[in-house]
């Protein structure tokens, strides 16, 4: 297995991450810094919370320009997904900007609660290998308050009072809203798929 660098932004999912990927027999490198990533075949940015308090955590440790910069595969999950886009609605925060769209606040509405928190349907609209080995419509695991616009880079989306991405993928950089590590089979096969993605 090539070296695998897991982020630390500060996201309490961190260890689950970590212990998820144990569970596929990686064990991956901790980053906190730049020189971090040095040598690494493919990175991980897990996050839980806000975006502004993430960006701040990033820009502190010297990792955005890196982030951005980066010529390997980029997994980003829940909050992490949401800070490869140009900005969110959180706080109106730039982020990364290596997927295009802006992250906005889910509505509530009649049978809608917000947060999005339990299982969802993942609804598949175009090809990726991030899919390989899935059912049609498989379940996933959500804890979330905002969400990426649907865009041509949505592999999967998932309807809650509306569609937004759920699984994103736009050459090296992809994401996954949901809690892979909390998504039981569908969460270690979307895992693996990226582990397997050419570097």
């Amino acid at each position: 297995m090539s070296r695998l660098a897991l982020i630390d932004a500060g996201g309490a999912n961190l260890g689950s991450v970590s212990y998820a990927l144990e569970r596929l027999g990686v064990q991956a490198t901790l980053v906190r810094d730049a020189a971090g990533l040095e040598g690494a075949e493919r990175v991980i940015l897990p996050g839980v919370g806000a975006a502004p308090e993430a960006m701040r955590r990033l820009h502190a440790q010297g990792l955005v320009e890196p982030l951005r910069r980066l010529q390997v595969p980029l997994l980003g999950i829940c909050l992490g997904m949401q800070l490869l886009f140009e900005r969110s609605e959180e706080g109106e925060v730039e982020c990364l900007g290596l997927l295009p769209g802006v992250v906005r606040r889910l509505h509530p509405a009649l049978g809608i609660r917000v947060p999005h928190m339990g299982w969802n349907r993942l609804l598949p609209l175009r090809e990726s290998a991030l899919m390989d080995g899935l059912p049609e419509r498989p379940h996933a695991y959500f804890v979330h308050s905002y969400a990426a616009p649907v865009t041509p880079h949505t592999v999967a989306a998932c309807d809650h009072g509306g569609l937004f991405s759920a699984v994103v993928q736009h050459g090296r950089h992809a994401g996954a809203q949901f809690h892979p590590e909390r998504s039981a089979e569908t969460g270690a096969r979307i895992l693996q798929n990226f582990l397997e993605i050419p570097a």
